[in-house]
């Protein structure tokens, strides 16, 4: 164990090699420019930060037209379902026009449609079950095909 003398003088060196580093003119030049880098660094990750900011959002609202677009699918499924339960029949046949007039909106994206939406309605298989399919490509770049496909029995 060190000695109290011994401590005090170490203790006195250090404090007269800081006092003699804090009023050496030499050292206020090298710290010429600090401040200016701090702030360009401090610039530079508020950029990042604010970049990423943005991305987040630009995705957050690609997630919102994607949901919108397949819940208008579903509802453009539907609203051909509820045509063949009104009508009482799932055959494709006899309701040729009301098939096409339902292929119109669901291709006219400025009016309830979807972009480059198409919409088949499959023949009724040997239980009479139908397939409706609808088929949309987002707006994006090289965005896959979206399909929505729904099956209806008459009750």
């Amino acid at each position: 164990m060190l000695h109290r003398p011994l401590l005090r003088a170490k203790r006195h060196h250090l404090l007269r090699v800081l006092k003699r580093i804090m009023h050496n003119p030499a050292n206020k030049n090298d710290q010429k420019g600090a401040l200016l880098l701090e702030v360009l660094i401090s610039m530079l990750i508020f950029s990042f930060a604010l970049l990423g900011l943005v991305a987040m959002m630009a995705r957050a609202v690609q997630f919102s037209v994607d949901a919108e677009d397949r819940n208008r699918a579903a509802l453009l499924a539907n609203e051909m379902v509820s045509t063949m339960w009104a009508q009482k029949t799932v055959n494709a046949s006899s309701l040729s026009s009301e098939i096409t007039a339902w292929q119109s909106r669901v291709a006219d994206a400025t009016a309830s449609g979807l972009p480059s939406g198409t919409g088949t309605v499959g023949a009724a298989n040997g239980d009479g079950v139908v397939a409706i399919t609808v088929t949309w490509s987002p707006v994006g770049p090289s965005s896959p095909d979206h399909t929505y496909v729904t099956q209806v029995v008459m009750p």
